[in-house]
């Protein structure tokens, strides 16, 4: 049975921000938080779906840094953390808050967009399968 319902600790690290933020935004009334018989602070699932949707909206990098027009909808905003070539491939690591995605591209295409540890690049993806798994 897939998990609805997250302890503050555990809304903290999906949202990636400290176990305060997510109490202040409980005052403040933007979650809920349950407790049922002297158990720990729940938050439910769809809220945090919710509330991760808002913030991705005004994250300030959406807007701060415009890109080109494109089909795929899954762009992410992130930081050139390594980069490897060889004869002809390049692996381009970003990081991306605490998600670190990895690109396998021409060694060409790297050269061409400068990408170098510190570069501030957009990785975008358009994918026929994406495979979601949900923990035991």
């Amino acid at each position: 049975m897939p998990i609805t319902q997250f302890r503050v600790s555990e809304v903290a690290a999906l949202l990636g921000v400290s176990d305060d933020t997510v109490r202040r935004w409980a005052d403040a009334g933007r979650l809920t938080l349950t407790r049922a018989a002297g158990g720990p602070a729940l938050v439910d699932g769809a809220q945090v779906a919710r509330l991760a949707q808002e913030l991705a909206a005004e994250a300030a990098l959406h807007s701060a840094f415009p890109t080109s027009k494109a089909s795929a909808r899954n762009r992410i905003t992130g930081i050139v953390t390594k980069v490897t070539k060889d004869g002809v491939m390049a692996q381009v690591e970003l990081q991306a808050g605490p998600f670190r995605l990895v690109s396998l591209m021409s060694r060409e295409a790297a050269d061409e967009l400068g990408l170098v540890p510190g570069s501030l690049a957009v990785a975008s993806a358009k994918a026929t399968t994406i495979v979601v798994e949900v923990p035991e």
